[in-house]
């Protein structure tokens, strides 16, 4: 009943939709946080490899 409320717009919170989006969104940054995290540690990696000191 409370969050039909929100969701019509006559009590504040947070609406369903806006819930849903919040949830999405952070999945959605953990998913980039750990692409960033393995691209990072493919740049060290490449480097390493491409570094003639290495050799």
């Amino acid at each position: 009943m409370i969050q039909a409320q929100v969701d019509e717009g006559s009590r504040p919170g947070v609406t369903t939709e806006e819930s849903a989006e919040i949830k999405r969104l952070k999945a959605e940054n953990k998913r980039l946080r750990e692409a960033n995290e393995i691209l990072k540690a493919a740049s060290i990696f490449f480097a390493g490899e491409l570094d003639p000191r290495n050799h």
